[in-house]
């Protein structure tokens, strides 16, 4: 991965878990984080640059939806 989209990654999951604390409900919360970090988690050893670019597009529709949620 090139360090550009490397940090693009990043930047990603830091603006998600920074928009999911938003969440008043607890519960709502606690599952954002988790379910955010295991995604993450799951997908870090992907190496093909289309299929990084096709997560990278999944995780900035989510953060919309968190967005507009919370």
């Amino acid at each position: 991965m090139a360090a550009s989209s490397r940090a693009q990654v990043l930047d990603l999951y830091r603006a998600m878990l920074r928009e999911s604390k938003h969440f008043s409900a607890y519960n709502y919360r606690t599952y954002a984080v988790r379910r955010i970090r295991d995604a993450f988690r799951e997908n870090k050893n992907v190496k093909d640059p289309v299929e990084i670019q096709t997560l990278m597009n999944k995780a900035k529709r989510d953060l919309g939806i968190i967005r507009r949620q919370s």
